[in-house]
């Protein structure tokens, strides 16, 4: 009997949200969905979280993901940009852990040594190789929609293995793992 898997892998931003989705049958992979959230016409930061956690639970309860898996954010200088994608990560994680989905994240360089071979790759040879990995007919004007694919196609090569991803089962996992960002009261 072959087993089956479904895994949700999302590219979170506050300006557009990618998420792609992929079937595991044994051990071939298969194209299910990809799309993007787009929030730029949202002004307020907020609504702009709300917005991330509905569609990600939408996309949770519509799938019925088994894992998902999230790009990290990238360290750069603008603390600001940090800040605002730190926020949205952390409410598409809070979806899948609301609802026990073991999530999963992945630094950028670490999908595209996945996809790609070249942890420098731009988002465009990502693209072309999901393209022709998953046998996709074409690939999206926007990228962020290829690199919430990246982050599940990433997830499936390194099932079973954690390095460079930090995997959170619940809640309970997420306070052990990170005792330091918990406050006392």
């Amino acid at each position: 009997m072959q087993t089956e898997k479904i895994i949700l892998g999302i590219d979170p931003g506050t300006t557009i949200m990618g998420f792609g989705i992929i079937k595991v049958v044994g051990k071939k992979m298969e194209f299910v969905q990809m799309n993007e959230l787009l929030l730029k016409k949202y002004d307020d930061p907020y609504l702009k979280l709300k917005l991330i956690f509905e569609r990600t639970i939408e996309l949770i309860d519509t799938y019925n993901p088994d894992e998902i898996a999230l790009e990290a954010p990238f360290f750069g200088k603008n603390v600001q940009s940090m800040l605002k994608l730190g926020r949205a990560q952390g409410v598409a994680m809070a979806a899948g852990l609301s609802r026990q989905i073991p999530v999963t994240e992945y630094l950028p360089k670490k999908i595209k040594m996945a996809i790609t071979g070249n942890g420098n790759a731009s988002k465009e040879q990502v693209a072309l190789m999901l393209k022709s990995l998953l046998s996709l007919r074409e690939i999206p004007k926007n990228l962020d929609a290829t690199d919430g694919l990246a982050a599940a196609v990433c997830h499936y090569y390194n099932s079973g293995t954690k390095v460079g991803g930090k995997n959170y089962t619940g809640w309970a996992a997420f306070v052990k793992q990170n005792p330091k960002k918990i406050k006392d009261r």
